[in-house]
């Protein structure tokens, strides 16, 4: 899995699996962002596993779907929102990374 610090709170990477979520607990995360929505790509994990996987890995979860370059404006504060509110280090993720990058730098801005 690639993962790519963008601050001392946030990262990002690519699509994860439900059976990640204990190596990311020992790599020190304790939240987790969706940014990927269902149903994007056939055989893609439900957000609805992911998060069950998470909870059962101890780890905070929000599903905050970005489904093109309109979203970006219209779901950075609760992007904002999210980073403030849950326990960090905060892992975000979609398909590659690229979105929720994206994202991060919109919230920020």
């Amino acid at each position: 899995m690639d993962i790519t610090q963008i601050d001392e709170n946030v990262s990002i990477a690519g699509q994860i699996a439900p059976d990640a979520m204990q190596e990311l607990k020992s790599q020190g995360f304790r939240s987790i962002i969706s940014n990927r929505p269902d149903g994007e790509e056939p055989g893609q994990p439900s957000w609805s596993e992911i998060e069950a996987a998470a909870k059962d890995a101890g780890l905070e979860a929000r599903h905050i779907p970005i489904a093109g370059p309109g979203d970006l404006a219209a779901r950075s504060g609760d992007f904002a929102r999210a980073v403030d509110e849950m326990p960090t280090p905060i892992l975000a993720f979609c398909r590659t990374g690229n979105r929720s990058g994206k994202l991060y730098e919109v919230s920020k801005g």
